[in-house]
């Protein structure tokens, strides 16, 4: 392996959301682990309001909205495809009436100012950008509301080069605790819990890719573009398992001051 494969940013969006449109989830993450930074929410009633950005198909706004008294939760995502299977998903959960997915760009929100009580994104603010993220949302959350976001972040001060260039070409953004517990303070939010997502929410997250790999290459046997597509998708795996002591998801939650 060398570190002149494509990166998942090089591909069409269009391989990227049918390879992931089939997960409960299209980053790390788990009911578990969702639940566990609810915990740290204070104050939601049935008055309150919830968007959940870049929200995929749905797999941890279903569990907001089972989990909470809110009376409404916008679950946000560009693509078409996975709104629709959003919508499905909150029918057979039976919360479509409290439980919306509407298509937009978390770069362009078609939210007005303090419209939310929290706000919650989990594998999809690096699309815009930590920091400008958690400056760009705030002025959608109420005095006193809530941040809560999943960002890949590193463990060390140092490591190896092969993972350093690596997640550096895929999102330059990327620092250690530190410094984005420094950059949510600079945003104006006051830190309340930050933590290391579990080594498992990755496990099962290349468990289910590893099946999911096999049934792409079959039903586009002989397309160039979707083996270089599987390869670096299995490069990444075999990063995260030989320099897991390095880098993994934190889940930050902050409160606007």
């Amino acid at each position: 392996m060398n570190n002149e494969k494509p990166t998942i940013h090089e591909f069409n969006l269009d391989i990227i959301y049918e390879y992931f449109s089939e997960s409960e989830r299209q980053g790390p993450g788990n009911c578990k682990e969702t639940l566990k930074a609810l915990g740290f929410i204070d104050g939601l009633t049935e008055k309150s309001k919830i968007a959940d950005i870049g929200c995929g198909t749905g797999g941890q706004t279903m569990v907001l909205g089972e989990n909470t008294p809110c009376e409404m939760i916008i679950g946000v995502d560009n693509c078409h495809d996975f709104i629709h299977q959003f919508k499905q998903n909150a029918q057979i959960k039976n919360l479509q009436d409290r439980v919306k997915g509407i298509v937009g760009n978390m770069e362009n929100l078609p939210f007005q100012k303090e419209d939310f009580d929290l706000i919650w994104s989990e594998g999809a603010i690096y699309n815009i950008g930590f920091e400008r993220g958690l400056n760009e949302w705030r002025k959608f959350l109420k005095p006193g509301g809530y941040i809560a976001v999943t960002e890949n972040t590193w463990f060390t001060e140092e490591r190896p080069a092969e993972i350093q260039e690596f997640w550096h070409k895929i999102y330059p953004e990327i620092d250690t605790i530190s410094n984005k517990v420094a950059q949510m303070q600079k945003a104006g939010y006051l830190p309340i819990a930050t933590y290391i997502l579990p080594e498992t929410i990755w496990t099962d997250y290349y468990t289910w890719q590893t099946f999911r790999r096999e049934s792409f290459l079959k039903k586009y046997k002989g397309n160039k573009t979707i083996e270089e597509f599987i390869v670096s998708q299995q490069y990444e795996a075999e990063l995260y398992y030989k320099y897991k002591a390095y880098y993994g998801y934190m889940f930050y939650i902050g409160k606007k001051m």
